[in-house]
């Protein structure tokens, strides 16, 4: 059997304390299309949803071969890029909670609709060319998103955009 990997001593370990003996073909990046290529049998690869792998028609099987996370440790004596890179990393996970929702409304409506999606401080409401109209941009829970949208339209809103935010400082 030959097996893909980027990790080939770790896979080659695992592969004989478990009495499975295999050539192992390395690999630097898309490992999943090895199969397909005719490059090896199987793959042994980082997977996180597996969704990569079920797209290339490969499913997942077998003993997790070794869980990991990523953490930062730090000493008494941190430097000034520890603090930077910690709040840019926060930023990044905190973001992934969020998105930006952007929506025209009627003014008439308006004080409804920031009450639906009143944001993390308060909503940017800017006029529109229209006078009858305004242009809401608010931050919300990913969350949550569906149903605000729903609560929006039913008030009025349309042209109700979602944007993902890719960083944050809250």
């Amino acid at each position: 059997m030959r097996v893909a990997t980027s990790y080939p001593g770790l896979v080659g370990d695992f592969l004989a304390g478990h009495g499975v003996t295999a050539k192992l073909v390395k690999l630097d990046g898309a490992v999943e299309s090895a199969v397909r290529l005719g490059v090896a049998d199987a793959v042994a690869d980082v997977v996180s949803t597996g969704s990569t792998l079920r797209t290339a028609g490969l499913e997942i099987f077998g003993p997790v071969i070794l869980e990991s996370e990523a953490v930062l440790i730090g000493s008494g004596n941190e430097r000034t890029g520890t603090a930077t890179l910690v709040r840019r990393l926060s930023g990044v996970l905190v973001a992934r909670q969020y998105v930006m929702l952007d929506y025209d409304v009627p003014v008439s409506a308006l004080e409804a609709a920031t009450a639906a999606a009143p944001g993390f401080e308060s909503p940017t409401v800017s006029p529109l060319h229209d006078k009858d109209w305004a242009a809401v941009r608010v931050m919300i829970r990913r969350t949550d998103m569906n149903h605000v949208m729903d609560e929006l339209y039913a008030l009025g809103a349309r042209a109700i955009l979602v944007s993902a935010i890719h960083a944050a400082r809250l």
